[in-house]
């Protein structure tokens, strides 16, 4: 057979393998070196009897940065782990790192070595009477596979559900399956409070992540904050407090503790633990972002205790707290370009710094990216349309971004408000002049969203007549 020929039949090999090279795993190229970040913080700092997998993921993300002699070292970690946590089902274990081993000597164009790695995942195919030679159906697999996909980020969560729902159908009390569909849906859950959408799925998965994995003080943490979601605040209080007085994953709990007392409005305490989760992660856009968002609410209190109008040492404190909510905000969307949420949150702080232009250009380069879910856009134009009515001073512009929110047919707290804008805009601008053709128009479009059909015909017609109105005398003339 020719090199060639050879060559193209490893390829159709790799191409069946369960692992990092084959689960499409949606990173646009700037979100890498957050993630590998992330990857590292989670090595040194989580603790966690699954810790195969991120070695795993820490060695695909170094091939994508052509680093592939440290990710065949990034493997042979993950392979002594295997040993160590799964003793008793090695071969199983390794399917995932023997994939990845093929892929990598595969780029370095180390064919031999490729085969080596084939060869163990065909042998332990053939043991385990698997109908594939290279794909190995298993809950184990697939909870592999969640796990890889939970931690490439949002646009990954869906995949990540189904994979953990699929172990579990198959092994309903597996405690690592179960973690990763509590951790899964506890994400999802956030995505949809940042939407306004219903909240809440990962309650009860949470309760049972904690029943299999009693110790375990991370997801301890996120029930928490689940709880205090739904209302439970007291609830949850027990549960942050026991996770605190554990020495497991402390950096990590400090991340969500904060953001607990953050949430109850407890600032300081906040911060404190921020802070000290930062010595120890320094780049963690996740932290700089929520340190950015105790600053911004701390603003908040400062000018509605003063009626919106903070003097002398009030005053000092609120330009210093802007100031330190832009910082943490700017370090955060460096250090994770894609970070739209952390974008929205830096141009509300550089309109009450007075500066419009950072403002602008902020809104305009989230609105630029490509991956931005439907809601968030939504989100974006009604925030960008008040920055436009209100700092601007431009209703024109502001209608434009309304409309541009309306475009997006989703059901949300934005939408909402981006109808009730356009229509005190419309209502407006009638009461300067009674024949505006495009106030009337909007209006009609605005009844017509809210299913009031009588009255969107009613301006519309009021519209249609004036046009034809003016038509008519511009045909005949003076």
């Amino acid at each position: 057979m020719s090199k060639n020929a050879d060559e193209h039949l490893i390829k159709d090999r790799l191409e069946q393998l369960r692992c990092h090279f084959t689960w499409a795993l949606l990173i646009e190229d700037t979100e890498i070196p957050d993630l590998e970040n992330r990857v590292l913080e989670e090595i040194q700092f989580l603790d966690t009897k699954y810790n195969v997998g991120i070695h795993n993921l820490l060695a695909y993300v170094q091939h994508l940065e052509d680093q592939n002699e440290e990710a065949l070292k990034s493997l042979k970690e993950a392979e002594d782990l295997i040993q160590q946590e799964h003793a008793n089902q090695p071969d199983l274990r390794s399917l995932v790192t023997w994939g990845n081993y093929a892929w990598v000597y595969y780029h370095m164009g180390r064919l031999a070595e490729t085969q080596t790695y084939l060869d163990k995942v065909e042998n332990t195919c053939a043991k385990f009477a698997n109908p594939s030679c290279y794909r190995m159906e298993c809950p184990e697999m697939d909870c592999e596979e969640g796990w890889a996909l939970l931690k490439c980020g949002g646009k990954n969560y869906e995949r990540a559900k189904a994979c953990f729902e699929k172990a579990l159908e198959a092994d309903p009390e597996n405690p690592e399956s179960s973690t990763g569909y509590a951790i899964t849906l506890f994400r999802l859950d956030n995505l949809n409070i940042a939407t306004e959408k219903e909240l809440g799925f990962s309650l009860c998965p949470l309760r049972q992540a904690i029943r299999l994995n009693p110790e375990d003080a991370y997801i301890k943490a996120l029930l928490a904050l689940k709880l205090q979601d739904v209302g439970h605040e007291a609830e949850g209080e027990k549960y942050i407090e026991e996770a605190l007085t554990s020495k497991s994953s402390q950096t990590y709990v400090w991340r969500y503790a904060a953001k607990f007392y953050r949430n109850k409005g407890s600032l300081d305490e906040a911060l404190r633990l921020l802070k000290r989760a930062l010595q120890a992660t320094p780049a963690s856009s996740f932290l700089h972002h929520q340190i950015g968002l105790c600053y911004r609410a701390q603003v908040i209190q400062i000018k509605q205790a003063t009626n919106n109008q903070p003097r002398g040492q009030d005053r000092e404190n609120v330009h210093r707290m802007i100031r330190s909510a832009i910082f943490h905000f700017e370090f955060a969307v460096e250090q994770k370009p894609t970070f739209d949420v952390a974008y929205m949150h830096l141009a509300s702080m550089y309109i009450e710094a007075g500066d419009h232009r950072k403002a602008e250009d902020t809104y305009q380069k989230v609105l630029r990216m490509k991956s931005l879910k439907e809601e968030t856009k939504q989100k974006i134009h009604f925030h960008y349309g008040r920055f436009q009515e209100f700092q601007r001073k431009s209703d024109t512009s502001a209608i434009t971004q309304y409309i541009e929110a309306l475009k997006i047919e989703k059901a949300s707290f934005s939408r909402d408000k981006s109808i009730t804008a356009l229509e005190k805009l419309a209502l407006k601008k009638l009461r300067t002049n009674k024949s505006d053709v495009e106030s009337l128009s909007l209006l009609g479009f605005i009844h017509k969203l809210r299913g009031e059909m009588n009255e969107a015909l009613e301006y519309y017609e009021r519209a249609l007549r004036l046009v034809v109105d003016f038509d008519n005398s511009v045909e005949h003339g003076p």
